[in-house]
């Protein structure tokens, strides 16, 4: 069982950055790859980025590559983005969830954290 706790949102100004937090809670959390989703309004859920469970490996869509930054902190049970460059159309609920990697691409679990606004004003 693994809950999940995200922070680090709010409002920032286009160009400006923002790192949000994911705090998990149970021991097998550095077991599992980690992912950022994130859901804009009136749009589905869409994958961000996510991080092998040792952190060595990282993936992004192409739409943040070289903007975010997704890393890990296994001793603080600890996910973090950190967002550079932000646009308005990065605004949306950032959300974290603990899954596996298979198949060539992140598989999430229903493991979620209830997510933490992120407002980028033009």
């Amino acid at each position: 069982q693994v809950q999940l706790v995200e922070s680090g949102g709010g409002l920032v100004q286009a160009g400006g950055s923002l790192r949000l937090s994911c705090v998990a809670s149970g021991r097998t959390f550095s077991a599992y790859y980690t992912g950022w989703f994130r859901q804009a309004p009136g749009k589905g859920r869409e994958f961000v980025a996510a991080i092998s469970w040792n952190g060595a490996t990282t993936y992004y869509i192409d739409s943040v590559k070289g903007r975010f930054t997704i890393s890990r902190d296994n001793r603080k049970n600890t996910v973090y983005l950190q967002m550079s460059s932000l646009n308005p159309e990065d605004t949306a609920v950032y959300y974290c969830n603990a899954g596996v990697y298979a198949s060539s691409r992140y598989v999430p679990s229903d493991y979620w954290g209830q997510g933490t606004q992120v407002t980028v004003s033009s």
